[in-house]
């Protein structure tokens, strides 16, 4: 009874914020939309069947693949930053990790419209490429312009979870890798990888999963023609006002992502079992 104090809050918290929406969505996918919108309460699963329309699987397919590139080029860029700032000096790590979340504390929306500048015709981007002699490109408005977007945005959540396990490697196992004749590379491979392969596993998660569900960035940078689950959800809610298939399109989204989590914990305990 005397944990009760403690718990009390986080558990108000998860219960008000989490289960009770979530409780809602679950029984909005089984019910049928009314005549101009809202919820009528008769029981279907028809909002079920429409999630096997090949257009929304093409909305689900198109939103894997600007979730997987970003993540990609997230581990690429991330690892080397976190690894550079893992051998920093502690009191030049601290500057290094406040510069990582330094745009965190600036608007979200504020940062995707910066980028909308710097993307746009006449912006920096275009400016730079005409003054070196590569002449403008189109930029804003593609697929390209979201994976930069969600990179920018998401980048520090894959640095972070990299760093603690870089941080944490002791400096001894590649030194003794090293001893016994292996080069950078293979150090590198057979040491450093597996031994934060937990951190790259987090890092990957932390980023594909907002990145997944992101509908401010597809909408702003990708001039709405970048339709991706999130834009999709949005719209049913808030557009078609179709709550109960758009409920449906959540619990497919939140399949999605559950699948997701139950294959890091499952790699993660694989990989502590040997």
């Amino acid at each position: 009874m005397k944990r009760w104090p403690l718990t009390g809050p986080g558990l108000t918290y998860l219960t008000v914020l989490m289960a009770v929406p979530l409780s809602l969505t679950l029984s909005y996918a089984f019910l049928r939309r009314g005549r101009f919108g809202g919820v009528v309460y008769e029981p279907t699963i028809e909002n079920l069947t429409r999630l096997a329309d090949p257009l929304y699987a093409d909305v689900f397919l198109h939103s894997t693949w600007i979730a997987t590139l970003t993540t990609v080029l997230a581990l690429l860029i991330g690892y080397p930053t976190a690894y550079v700032i893992a051998g920093l000096p502690r009191r030049r790590q601290t500057i290094a990790l406040i510069a990582v979340v330094l745009p965190y504390w600036t608007s979200f929306l504020i940062r995707v419209y910066a980028w909308i500048v710097l993307l746009s015709g006449p912006g920096w981007l275009n400016k730079t490429l005409r003054a070196v002699g590569l002449g403008p490109v189109k930029v804003l408005y593609t697929d390209a312009a979201v994976v930069i977007g969600l990179l920018y945005a998401y980048l520090p959540l894959m640095i972070l979870p990299l760093y603690a396990s870089l941080a944490r490697l002791d400096p001894r196992l590649r030194e003794a890798a090293a001893n016994l004749g292996g080069g950078p590379w293979a150090v590198f491979r057979t040491v450093t990888l597996p031994l934060t392969l937990p951190g790259v596993l987090t890092g990957c998660l932390f980023v594909f999963v907002p990145s997944f569900g992101n509908f401010v960035v597809p909408e702003l940078l990708g001039g709405g023609r970048s339709v991706m689950a999130g834009n999709l959800i949005r719209d049913q809610f808030l557009k078609a006002r179709d709550w109960p298939f758009g409920s449906a399109l959540a619990l497919a989204l939140l399949a999605v992502l559950m699948l997701l989590l139950f294959a890091r914990a499952w790699t993660a305990r694989r990989y502590a079992s040997r």
